[in-house]
């Protein structure tokens, strides 16, 4: 299910999100910092822990609790690449990858109702649960005359290419959803120097939005992300910085679907709280 339903809204928080952002980089800040163009490639590897997930597909459907019953119990390996790119000491362009795939089996301890078919208790089930997301961002730096302090704010557009399925491990079961989705959002980073080597950053990217409000719609939509980490940086030597990484992912959504051609209903409520701990390193050319 789409966050945001109507074209029309997508186009105008898109436009207007980049309009702003390429407005603030005024001609004034190209002509003084045309040399300060710098660019860094962002890697970073470790494992996600779902801390609470729990979807529905269909009015009439179950609302399955991914880590009691579909197996999500697990650490999972994650990876996370961006580029980013300085075109002045004031406004950062950044260009991000996250893949997130989660596949689990389990053994039904219930009967669980996925778009009106009934996976009986008794029988094995695989879940898949593919969620990467793509997103391009951009930031204003307030603080770029303060060699220890830096805050930065702007807007993200994240493109999300979700599929998830449920496979009754006989083969004879199955049920698949699959969206493709714009969702913009808010961003924030902030970073503090201690020294010439070491430093700490917050960074992070979320929005709440009731979309039937926003667009008019009559039927209830509801859709919220945030992406907020918290890391520790050494810069190892003039073009590499290796750091550790703590970051909480969350959101979802809930409401119908109305161009939804079945099975079901069109109702989905998908809700997911996520920890990843990962390592890794930035290179700046």
């Amino acid at each position: 299910m789409n966050i945001f339903q109507k074209p029309i809204l997508v186009l105008c928080v898109f436009l207007l999100t980049f309009t702003t952002a390429s407005a603030q980089v005024t001609q004034s800040d190209v002509a003084t910092n045309s040399d300060k163009f710098k660019l860094r490639a962002v890697a970073e590897i470790g494992y996600v822990a779902v801390l609470d997930h729990k979807i529905q597909f269909s009015n009439s459907g179950t609302e399955i609790d991914y880590v009691k019953e579909g197996g999500q119990d697990n650490l999972y390996p994650v990876s996370r690449f961006s580029l980013e790119a300085d075109l002045n000491p004031k406004n950062t362009i950044v260009f991000l990858y996250q893949p997130l795939r989660i596949e689990s089996t389990a053994l039904l301890e219930r009967d669980l109702v996925i778009d009106d078919l009934v996976y009986p208790a008794g029988s094995g089930v695989n879940f898949l649960y593919n969620f990467p997301f793509y997103r391009i961002s951009y930031l204003r730096e307030f603080m770029s005359n303060n060699p220890k302090y830096s805050f930065a704010f702007g807007a993200t557009v994240q493109i999300r290419n979700a599929t998830i399925t449920f496979e009754s491990l006989d083969g004879t079961l199955f049920r698949r959803n699959a969206d493709v989705g714009i969702v913009p959002a808010l961003k924030l980073r902030t970073r503090a120097n201690f020294n010439d080597r070491l430093y700490a950053e917050i960074e992070a990217d979320g929005i709440y939005a009731p979309v039937s409000y926003l667009n008019g719609a009559d039927n209830e939509i509801v859709g919220a992300i945030l992406d907020a980490s918290a890391r520790l940086g050494y810069k190892v030597n003039t073009p590499v910085s290796a750091f550790v990484n703590a970051r909480y992912l969350g959101g979802g959504a809930v409401g119908t679907d109305p161009d939804s051609t079945g099975p079901g209903d069109g109702y989905v409520k998908n809700w997911l709280h996520f920890l990843t701990v990962t390592t890794g390193f930035v290179y700046s050319f």
